[in-house]
């Protein structure tokens, strides 16, 4: 299966799966909307000043020359005027108090001069300068979070803008995490021959933790396929996710697969992709199973690609593809197989993509040195030194900064 067929499977055959709750807006943050959120009254409220200055009516202001007015009341934030101006006034101000009535404009106080209760104001002040209008930002019942949004501190600060406390979002997903394999143990554990330390686990721990989801560590489960359809079948009454890593090959060892297959369906397996190509996706009842291969730099690109937006789709955010910067190679390759679409770690240096000199989808050092992926599509079967391919960097993804 090619790297867009994928994609589409994934967003043919998934749809919002989680419950729908009223969190309170300080708890919001990386949850999804459920339902949009509408402003109660507009943003802002009343009219007001955006700096500290003297309110006038422009109207009032000589055509020709300096104009003074007449300081007739002072206005602070959070204090409205009591009483409206008059033409030839002028109020002192400050930054977000309201507009008393008659006034339009605001003068910056570094361009007046006030003595004794009077302030003069130059020439060519144009009405409605230094102003905030009344619902100019959001008018009454304007949509400023949609459903589907993830909370950014953006959009909570907007809704915030608004008076609102709580937000409806949906629930997190439950995802359990499953290692396995006879070889693997964790750290902190004596190290055997043959043994393999479990990196998986914590990559895709830290990788859950930027997608809004709660996970339940499985632990790492044997060669054993009693023990493996036992655990399967429990966690699948548990989980909204199942999320493994290892036993989705071909060996007689390999039994998530052929178990998915035994308890559920197969959606997906085998993807025309470097590095990830045995990744699995399908389901034990309501539950969605993703399985990534064992080597860490095929999982961890493969989470990226694929299990990203599943959960977006799952959760019911708003899939947007990761941003894709086009720039010339630093580097040459003489062979490439054709057909198969290859994520290389690389990295942007002197306005060129440089790619990690090894391949091997084990080697984690390659993706502590790289920034970001560098695409190479299927149809390509090499690359020039200058020609022009997608660099993905790990920001896109929300990893790094």
């Amino acid at each position: 299966m090619r790297h867009d067929e994928a994609l589409a499977l994934l967003a043919d055959r998934l749809s919002p799966i989680a419950g729908v709750e009223d969190v309170a807006l300080g708890n919001a943050l990386g949850r999804v909307l459920a339902k949009p959120v509408a402003s109660p009254r507009a943003v802002p409220a009343f009219t007001n000043a955006a700096v500290d200055g003297y309110a006038m009516d422009a109207g009032s202001l000589a055509q020709s020359g300096d104009s003074k007015l007449e300081i007739t009341m002072r206005i602070a934030a959070g204090h409205p005027a009591l009483k409206p101006l008059a033409a030839g006034q002028a109020a002192r101000i400050f930054t977000g108090a309201p507009l008393p009535a008659g006034a339009d404009t605001v003068v910056m106080q570094e361009d007046c001069d006030a003595a004794n209760n009077y302030v003069s104001v130059p020439e060519g002040v144009r009405a409605g300068l230094n102003v905030r209008l009344a619902g100019e930002d959001v008018g009454v019942g304007g949509i400023v979070a949609d459903s589907g949004h993830r909370l950014t501190p953006q959009l909570l600060a907007a809704i915030a803008s608004t008076g609102c406390a709580t937000v409806s979002c949906y629930a997190p997903l439950k995802v359990a995490l499953v290692s396995s394999g006879d070889e693997v143990i964790r750290p902190g554990e004596a190290f055997l021959d043959g043994a393999v330390y479990d990196s998986n686990h914590y990559l895709l721990a830290g990788l859950l933790s930027g997608v809004g989801v709660e996970v339940t560590d499985l632990g790492i489960l044997p060669d054993d396929e009693a023990l493996v359809r036992q655990a399967l079948s429990n966690a699948a009454r548990e989980f909204d996710v199942i999320l493994t890593t290892g036993g989705a090959s071909r060996g007689e060892e390999d039994h998530m697969v052929s178990l998915v297959l035994e308890l559920g369906k197969l959606h997906g397996w085998q993807l025309a992709i470097k590095p990830g190509r045995p990744l699995s996706f399908g389901q034990i009842g309501d539950c969605v199973f993703l399985g990534l291969p064992s080597n860490p730099v095929a999982a961890f690109v493969c989470f990226l690609l694929y299990a990203r937006p599943m959960f977006a789709h799952l959760q019911g955010a708003n899939w947007t593809p990761p941003q894709r910067f086009y720039l010339p190679t630093g580097f040459a390759i003489e062979k490439k197989k054709p057909d198969r679409r290859e994520f290389w770690r690389g990295w942007i240096e002197d306005g060129k993509l440089q790619k990690f000199t090894r391949d091997g989808s084990g080697l984690v050092s390659g993706l502590t040195a790289a920034a970001g992926l560098i695409e190479v599509p299927e149809e390509a079967t090499h690359i020039a030194e200058g020609e022009l391919l997608g660099f993905i960097p790990f920001t896109s993804f929300g990893i790094g900064g």
